[in-house]
């Protein structure tokens, strides 16, 4: 999600104002997923992982900034 605003200053000057967010409403979002399976001699999956989520994207992160043009 973005949010700006621009200041006049006069007719070549302007300030940007700028935030944005990513992740906004924080939800968890996986990345990986343990797609391995090892299976013994009896064709029983050994692995504990297997199916299980490994990785996620990071938490809410924001930025902002500001831009002069002149």
């Amino acid at each position: 999600m973005t949010l700006f605003r621009n200041f006049n200053f006069s007719e070549k000057r302007v300030l940007t104002f700028r935030w944005e967010v990513y992740n906004t409403f924080n939800h968890t979002q996986f990345t990986t997923i343990n797609t391995q399976a090892n299976f013994n001699a009896a064709g029983v999956n050994t692995s504990t992982s297997f199916g299980s989520a490994t990785g996620a994207w990071p938490a809410r992160q924001m930025q902002l900034s500001l831009r002069f043009a002149f």
